[in-house]
């Protein structure tokens, strides 16, 4: 333990040094630390990173797919669900029957069911490297959204493909009977599970005397729990956090005080930075254990490498050719939300860029840590550390090859290049903005015209509202102007959400108003608290 715990310090330590030199770098951060865990790897004398393969899911999952239902705007997901759900859902399965097909073809002792189980597990791209790279280049937010989307519910599909697999490399049968309604259960099951715990995780928050810390270790107890009673009754673990998340997240304005939204964003954001930091890390620190147990089988190293090389080639050729198809299939039957670019060579462009964001990382090496090394007989799980090793593979190779490189295709393309982003978003808060004030001055004119003319200090406080954060003293906050700031706060809360139900205004520059008017009411209690 005295070992183990400095070398975890020192872990987390690196995590935030690496992710500094990313950023002037300029690149993804995730490459740098799957790299340095390689060359760290190669230090004599450091402790093995192993990891308990049943607790490998329980510990990294549920809290960053908890953070990320958080994050992502369902408005903008309901907008583009067909093609998010084409590539979360169909094309996952089309990935993983490519790879079962090749694997069992090219790869001495591998069955369809060792192939489903490796496609199962290098099916989903990672979110947290795709993120990381595209936010050094411009793209539009319909690109960002049907990624996040994507890394959202894929990670369940591929998953449930995973678990089918094992079950039959396990048995020796697949039973398509018995596998469809088990795939029934745990996908209504598992939201279902996750829909209701949420809800009375959403009323314990409202009905309980909380504060800010106890509803921060609420929210990080809560996706935990989600994903232990779901496994519990045999459904999608995976589907029960993220149903549960974005039920959560929709009513964080309800059960959630301002001081706890903004305590919560920062912890939440630290924590999951140190979660897929660490998860990055032990991706290259796993190698030479991986390349140790080939050699106990008597795989050659070089012949490993050639079924990892296959492989990747394999999802990178299946995902272009998915994003080329999705295309197609939106021209023919919905050709009124098809994209639009000026020339056909940038139509035939997006499509590849779309398939070139298939990084892996955090749940393909989740999954293929999770496989046991025994089966339930007691007989050794074949193939394991070729597996390992492919995945491994192909992780560092869609890292180093599509990842350096995106950020390159997307300059050279110039795709992307008469998308101002910049003036929407700035066109977007203007208008945001003028309704706020709008609002604001029928609000106050409607119910507190009485007290504004006969009152100095509501006089001053509704014509300087706007630049109260700029004034040097405070002195005009008293008892009457606090209850109506605070009632005020909350009518532009309401303004907001109001202003949210129209698809044409992005989510996040709502949510960006929402956090700045958290800090206004934090900011009044310590006024008058001091």
């Amino acid at each position: 333990m005295h070992t183990v715990l400095p070398f975890l310090l020192a872990m987390i330590a690196a995590v935030v040094l690496l992710e500094m030199w990313a950023q002037k770098l300029k690149i993804a951060y995730p490459i740098l630390l799957v790299v340095a865990g390689l060359l760290v790897s190669f230090v004599p004398a450091l402790p093995r990173v192993r990891i308990n393969p049943d607790l490998i899911f329980f510990i990294f999952l549920p809290p960053l797919l908890f953070e990320a239902s958080w994050t992502i705007s369902f408005k903008e997901m309901k907008k583009w669900w067909r093609i998010i759900c084409s590539f979360a859902f169909l094309v996952v399965l089309f990935t993983a029957l490519s790879v079962a097909i090749v694997a069992n073809h090219f790869i001495p002792g591998f069955t369809m069911a060792l192939g489903f189980l490796l496609g199962g597990i290098v099916s989903p791209p990672d979110a947290v490297s795709t993120g990381a790279i595209t936010k050094f280049v411009r793209i539009p937010k319909t690109t960002s959204t049907i990624l996040e989307g994507e890394s959202l519910l894929n990670d369940a599909s591929s998953l449930i493909i995973f678990r089918f697999a094992l079950v039959a490399v396990g048995t020796g049968q697949f039973i398509w009977q018995d596998a469809a309604g088990s795939f029934l259960w745990m996908v209504i099951g598992g939201a279902g599970i996750g829909l209701l715990l949420a809800w009375i995780f959403v009323q314990a928050h409202k009905r309980l005397p909380t504060n800010a810390s106890s509803d921060i270790a609420l929210t990080l107890v809560e996706p935990y729990l989600m994903y232990w009673v779901a496994e519990q009754c045999h459904c999608s673990g995976v589907l029960a956090v993220v149903s549960g998340g974005l039920f959560m997240s929709a009513r964080r304005l309800v059960f959630l005080n301002s001081a706890s939204r903004i305590a919560s964003y920062n912890v939440w954001q630290s924590l999951v930075f140190i979660l897929n930091g660490v998860v990055f890390l032990i991706i290259g620190l796993e190698l030479p254990e991986i390349v140790e147990g080939l050699q106990e089988k008597g795989i050659p190293l070089k012949s490993a490498i050639g079924y990892g090389l296959l492989v990747t080639a394999v999802l990178i050729v299946v995902r272009i050719i998915s994003s080329y198809i999705a295309l197609i299939a939106t021209y023919i039957f919905r050709p009124s939300v098809a994209p639009r670019a000026r020339s056909r060579r940038r139509t035939l462009l997006m499509p590849l860029l779309l398939g070139w964001t298939g990084m892996r990382g955090v749940v393909s090496l989740a999954s293929a840590l999770a496989i046991p090394i025994v089966l339930d007989d007691g007989a050794e799980f074949p193939q394991r550390n070729l597996i390992l090793f492919i995945t491994f593979v192909a992780i560092l190779l869609t890292l180093l090859i599509q990842g350096l490189t995106l950020p390159y295709f997307i300059r050279r393309s110039r795709l992307f290049d008469d998308f101002n982003n910049a003036n929407l978003e700035a066109s977007t808060r203007q208008e945001m903005k003028k309704g706020l004030k709008t609002h604001v001055y029928q609000f106050l004119k409607g119910k507190y015209e009485n007290e504004l003319n006969h009152h100095v200090g509501l006089e001053k406080f509704f014509k300087q509202w706007e630049e109260r954060a700029k004034a040097t003293e405070d002195n005009w906050i008293t008892e009457k102007t606090k209850i109506i700031f605070v009632e005020l706060l909350e009518s532009q809360r309401k303004y907001l959400t109001e202003l949210n139900k129209d698809p044409g205004i992005d989510e996040e520059i709502i949510r960006q108003q929402l956090f700045q008017i958290d800090l206004e009411e934090e900011r009044l209690k310590i006024i008058t608290s001091a």
